[in-house]
């Protein structure tokens, strides 16, 4: 059985009005970004040129928490991730899905908190797209 492991959306909008909505949605939906990758301007240090590309890392401490506590293993799989990507004009946003865990850590406690998390998060990029 093969198993989608991400949720892509191609976005409407630009990449910069892309990123600022998802870091409005992500603090209105009880998340937090805890930082923004800029891929992009970090290979540029290096002389190396690709297209617009960040990676925002979200928590919310509650579920942080609460998957720590079933298995701290969990913490390899942290924080969730938004990948924003421009491939020539068309902005895409993936997700790695936190339900793939579950393959990873079979505990069924954790299982659920995943998906729940997962649709918060679906929901997250629904809206910003």
């Amino acid at each position: 059985m093969e198993q989608n492991i991400t949720y892509v959306k191609t976005s409407s909008k630009s990449f910069d009005e892309t990123i600022a909505s998802l870091e409005k949605n992500v603090a209105d939906n009880m998340f937090r970004v805890l930082h923004t990758h800029d891929v992009t301007a970090t290979l540029a240090e290096k002389e190396f040129t690709i297209n617009p590309l960040k990676i925002m890392e979200v928590c919310n401490a509650g579920f942080a928490y609460k998957a720590l506590g079933i298995d701290p293993s969990v913490a390899l799989f942290m924080p969730c991730k938004y990948v924003v990507t421009d491939k020539d004009g068309k902005v895409e946003v993936t997700l790695f899905l936190p339900s793939v865990i579950s393959s990873f850590i079979q505990k069924d406690e954790l299982k659920e908190m995943a998906m729940e998390v997962e649709e918060k998060l679906k929901h997250i990029m629904d809206i910003s797209v």
